[in-house]
């Protein structure tokens, strides 16, 4: 046994009209944040009504999964956007979130960046500092979930924002600690028992093996799982298993 603890995210409410991507009702029987996509590149008002309200129900933390304004790319597109607009498009964001979480009977807990937004604040400073500004109007309480050592970290930490970091299960690294490009081959892993080897990897050893087998130390609080993976719902259950095998309790950040 030890005395470790995680949490476990995933991007949930991605989806818009009658086009659904995730599993949104068994996701949340799994995880313990769930990041809510906020309309900008996936999920319409009822898709973020309804998993707010399922999420409170079953003590899950909801999360303000902000992205570029890119419906049509799902987030994932390179975008050059006015700093002082993309902090503004930030706080629309989490504010649209706020109104049903509260309406739930619960709060939006933290804010992610999405996609090629998150991708973006990860070196860059100037972007950065436009979602960690969009952040704070909201609320300047609300923690942000990034890559430990990215610029979305420092720049949170500039501003007194609390920062979580988290690590990618279903993902793989750069020898560098980056996140590999999703159109690079076998950027998305999918094995179940590898899927759930690398977070037990991640938890207690702070380590994750990079795409070219080197070891690569990444500290992490949270967990991230992502809803649009092949097989998803079977990932993140064989996932939490594997931790409370391994003797790690999950739980929602503080």
């Amino acid at each position: 046994m030890t005395d470790t603890v995680i949490d476990l995210n995933a991007d949930l409410a991605e989806g818009y009209g009658r086009w659904v991507l995730t599993d949104d009702e068994a996701m949340l029987k799994v995880v313990t944040s769930a990041n809510v996509a906020c309309g900008f590149h996936a999920g319409d008002p009822s898709i973020m009504r309804r998993v707010c309200d399922i999420a409170a129900e079953r003590g899950v933390r909801i999360g303000a999964q902000v992205s570029y304004r890119d419906l049509a790319g799902f987030g994932r597109r390179a975008m050059d956007v006015p700093l002082e607009e993309l902090a503004d498009e930030v706080t629309y964001q989490i504010g649209s979130l706020q109104v049903f979480a509260r309406a739930a009977g619960a709060t939006v807990a933290y804010v992610k960046p999405h996609g090629a937004l998150y991708n973006r604040v990860v070196s860059d400073q100037e972007q950065a500092s436009a979602v960690a500004a969009g952040t704070a109007l909201a609320d300047p309480s609300l923690p942000v979930l990034c890559l430990p050592g990215s610029a979305m970290h420092a720049q949170a930490d500039r501003i007194g924002l609390p920062v979580v970091d988290e690590a990618f299960v279903d993902r793989h690294y750069t020898p560098e600690g980056t996140l590999v490009p999703r159109t690079s081959p076998g950027a998305v892993i999918t094995d179940p028992e590898q899927v759930a080897h690398r977070a037990v990897t991640l938890a207690q050893e702070r380590r994750v093996t990079a795409a070219d087998g080197s070891s690569v130390p990444v500290r992490a609080r949270s967990l991230c799982l992502h809803g649009d993976t092949p097989g998803a719902v079977e990932l993140a259950e064989r996932v939490r298993a594997a931790l409370e095998e391994a003797g790690i309790r999950v739980e929602a950040f503080a």
